[in-house]
């Protein structure tokens, strides 16, 4: 029997909705670009620092995801949760999470959000209400349903915001999941970084039904399509999804279609794709590019742009030199923090 043909993945232009989002004030297209830099910078950052032999583990880089996180952040409340898989740093950075205790953890010192512990996969913190960082594809979304429970339970109008990807939309309980969470009425955004090559396969390859906003069809959840390299669109598209879930409507499922410039992870040369393909993404949809061009086109200076990046590249560079320095965990610290 001969071999399947290796199919194409289509990238985000291909299936974007027509019409335009929102215009953001110019300042919110100046945070956008603050916040989306921000990530941009750290990644990079933290990718040169695994070359070196910093960064030990596994290390997954969210570089040309960036508007996804950005633009949700910007329709939630204080109060409200995040959670996510192991393509996490960004997530952190959104919801405010310090960048030296981010960069710590990756070099497993002690000044790390799990004190060094718990590297990429598993940083939590309770004051910026992100839940993790987790290594196991798929398992948040059981437990972004239980956080959304709990807001339930407890009366409150907070959401739970649960990211997975396109690789992670095939696993079994994310199914479980959106059967409770329906038949409960929770507070939950489903949203589903369709990043196109989940591990390195194409969804062409991969998915029976490769329109994930209507993965929740069967069991009555609404979803919406969303071009995941504007930051608006997405921002417009969490704010209709946080007002159906306060209203007590239920769950709701975001697609982002967006797009990962590096492989899978660090260890991932992503001969899956070609160069090319790459490249046109970059330059026709690059998520900062796009807020860095209207800003030039409402009159914002070259200079007050790159004094922007000038602020996000020292923050980045002194949680390098942080996270080189801090001291590493005590040894008795094995023994802290473990359920026995």
């Amino acid at each position: 029997m001969a071999a399947p043909k290796k199919a194409a993945a289509s990238t985000p232009q291909d299936k974007t909705d027509g019409g335009s989002p929102p215009e953001f004030t110019r300042e919110q297209e100046l945070k956008a670009l603050r916040d989306m830099l921000l990530i941009r910078r750290f990644e990079e950052k933290a990718g040169q620092l695994y070359g070196m032999g910093a960064i030990g583990g596994f290390c997954h880089l969210y570089i040309g995801q960036e508007a996804v996180v950005v633009g949700m952040q910007m329709a939630l409340k204080q109060g409200d949760q995040v959670i996510t898989g192991y393509r996490d740093h960004g997530h952190m950075l959104a919801t405010g999470m310090d960048a030296n205790g981010v960069m710590a953890e990756l070099t497993g010192r002690r000044g790390g959000y799990s004190k060094g512990k718990g590297g990429s996969m598993h940083m939590f913190s309770k004051e910026k209400h992100f839940y993790g960082g987790h290594g196991i594809v798929g398992a948040q979304v059981s437990l972004g349903t239980g956080l959304a429970f709990a807001n339930n339970y407890r009366g409150n109008d907070n959401v739970s915001v649960t990211y997975f990807g396109d690789g992670a939309a095939n696993q079994g309980q994310v199914y479980e999941s959106f059967n409770m969470a329906e038949l409960w009425k929770l507070p939950v955004i489903y949203v589903i970084e369709n990043n196109r090559y989940a591990m390195g396969t194409s969804v062409s390859r991969a998915s029976a039904q490769q329109d994930f906003s209507k993965r929740g069809a069967s069991f009555n959840i609404p979803g919406k399509q969303v071009d995941g390299m504007d930051v608006r669109a997405v921002k417009a598209a969490g704010d209709e999804a946080a007002a159906w879930c306060r209203a007590g409507k239920g769950p709701f499922i975001l697609e982002m279609q967006t797009y990962r410039y590096r492989g899978h992870s660090m260890s991932d040369p992503a001969k899956y794709r070609t160069r090319e393909e790459v490249e046109k993404v970059r330059h026709d949809q690059d998520p900062i590019e796009q807020v860095r061009n209207r800003l030039l086109a409402a009159k914002v200076s070259e200079a007050d742009l790159k004094a922007i990046d000038a602020e996000v590249r020292d923050i980045v560079n002194a949680s390098a030199d942080f996270a080189q320095h801090d001291p590493e965990p005590d040894a008795a610290e094995l023994w802290t923090d473990v359920y026995r």
